[in-house]
């Protein structure tokens, strides 16, 4: 199950690689390549802070931050029981743990995170597929938490 769960991050992790090698020989030289105009467009952007642009140029506070939680997921991954519901847990913390080691090969290689996909319809900020699988796995792993995964109740309290 283990191999399954690291050959499952390197598949994410080459893909969002992948379209980042894309990205950055393909876009950078471009302003912006649109496939829906004023919609959806394909921009190069030299990501140097978080989510919108918070704590720019603080790329080593990132790189501890990204390696203490990457420790936290692989604790709880290993700890978390087999049954139901914790396989689709184990799925999320795996696509959190494929986007931010997908961010963290981009801040350590390059000092800066490669985004492209530019959803400009509702003024969105560019972001990456490693910025999909973390947000996907964090509202997948919210949802579960809320409402799949409830307390055992005292004996007499129902």
């Amino acid at each position: 199950m283990l191999l399954q769960a690291l050959l499952f991050i390197i598949l994410l992790v080459g893909i969002d690689q992948g379209t980042k090698f894309w990205a950055l020989h393909s876009l950078r030289s471009l302003d912006t390549i649109p496939l829906l105009s004023g919609i959806f467009h394909f921009t190069f952007v030299e990501n140097r802070g978080a989510a919108f642009g918070i704590l720019k140029n603080q790329t080593l506070f990132f790189i501890i931050i990204t390696l203490c939680i990457l420790g936290g997921i692989a604790y709880y991954y290993i700890k978390f029981p087999k049954e139901q519901p914790y396989p689709l847990v184990r799925f999320s913390l795996l696509l959190i743990s494929a986007g931010a080691i997908g961010n963290l090969i981009d801040r350590i290689r390059q000092s800066y995170v490669i985004d492209f996909f530019d959803f400009r319809l509702i003024n969105f900020p560019v972001f990456n597929m490693a910025d999909i699988y973390v947000v996907i796995g964090t509202i997948l792993l919210s949802y579960i938490l809320i409402f799949i995964i409830k307390e055992p109740t005292e004996k007499g309290n129902a």
